[in-house]
């Protein structure tokens, strides 16, 4: 990770136009995690009456033509996006992606909205775990501490054993997914480490991921009312474009500077499910969320002290 890259007016001040793209990319990042908000809405909003399947399904398969064009106005074009040498690589981006999708998908039909974006923060606190593990990194006594802290919030957001146990079978599921992101991330790590391009990245595991939950929805199929397929629109349409924005401000400006924004997806997904649903965090949530998120920026400083 790079430190921020601050452009400046003389006397040491930043310039005008450093400030408007900074402000910029910080808009993008927060509506991008507003629009995810969203999506995660609208996936409640099914309320489980889609199979879960069928709903990681359509929420690959709708982007793809995005995507597609995408690929076409690329250096390489379609073909050139399609080109890889690192089908395992891909595998195991899928694999860990689709786990992260159907933990996400299974928690927000169970679970206040707010509470399944909580737990699928804890993908950094297991990609700090897996790096050790798969890419051999060193972690000092300050990142043990920082994620042992971070797991301790999820361990008040589940407390003090209220919810029964499909309450805890559905945390459960979320937090297998946050792992199945962070397997995701180290494969993506690698190869991004190998020079695959991004938009091969994105668009094989849009590809993929819409075959396998193909396969896996046609035994239980369900035709979706209009209304589902409003709701399935949204999902799959927004995600993209919240994609776009995400990508757009790391693109803008330093991870250093806008990866902290991100959490303002807690604040987006507290006021819809009040909003909507009546979901208001109790003591015990609020004290997961603040420990939590907490650990999360706190490792996002150890991680920026590390590359400076």
């Amino acid at each position: 990770m790079n430190a921020p890259s601050v452009s400046t007016a003389p006397g040491g001040q930043p310039s005008p136009g450093g400030r408007a793209a900074r402000l910029r990319a910080i808009a993008c990042v927060t509506g991008s995690a507003g629009l995810f908000a969203l999506a995660a809405a609208a996936v409640k909003g099914l309320q489980g009456e889609v199979p879960l399947s069928e709903l990681v399904f359509f929420r690959n398969l709708l982007p793809l033509p995005v995507l597609l064009l995408m690929a076409r106005a690329s250096p390489g074009g379609l073909r050139g996006a399609l080109r890889t040498r690192h089908a395992r690589r891909h595998l195991e981006r899928l694999v860990g992606g689709l786990l992260g999708m159907y933990g996400s998908f299974f928690g927000y039909a169970l679970l206040p909205l707010a509470t399944v974006t909580a737990l699928n923060f804890t993908m950094p606190l297991f990609l700090t775990a897996l790096s050790v593990i798969l890419l051999r990194e060193r972690v000092g006594w300050q990142r043990v501490v920082v994620v042992v802290t971070g797991f301790l919030g999820v361990l008040l957001m589940l407390q003090p054993g209220g919810g029964g146990p499909l309450h805890l079978g559905a945390a459960g599921a979320v937090l297998l997914g946050a792992f199945g992101w962070a397997c995701a991330m180290v494969s993506i790590r690698r190869m991004g480490e190998a020079g695959e391009a991004g938009i091969t990245i994105v668009l094989w595991f849009a590809i993929g991921a819409a075959i396998a939950s193909g396969i896996a929805a046609i035994p239980g199929w369900v035709a979706p009312t209009a209304w589902q397929w409003g709701l399935l629109l949204v999902v799959g349409l927004v995600s993209i474009a919240a994609q776009l924005l995400m990508t757009a401000a790391y693109r803008a400006e330093d991870t250093s500077l806008v990866a902290p924004f991100e959490y303002s997806a807690i604040l987006w997904t507290t006021a819809l499910g009040a909003l909507l649903w009546g979901e208001v965090p109790d003591e015990w949530d609020l004290a997961g969320f603040l420990v939590l998120v907490g650990a999360g920026l706190a490792l996002w400083r150890t991680e920026l002290s590390r590359a400076r």
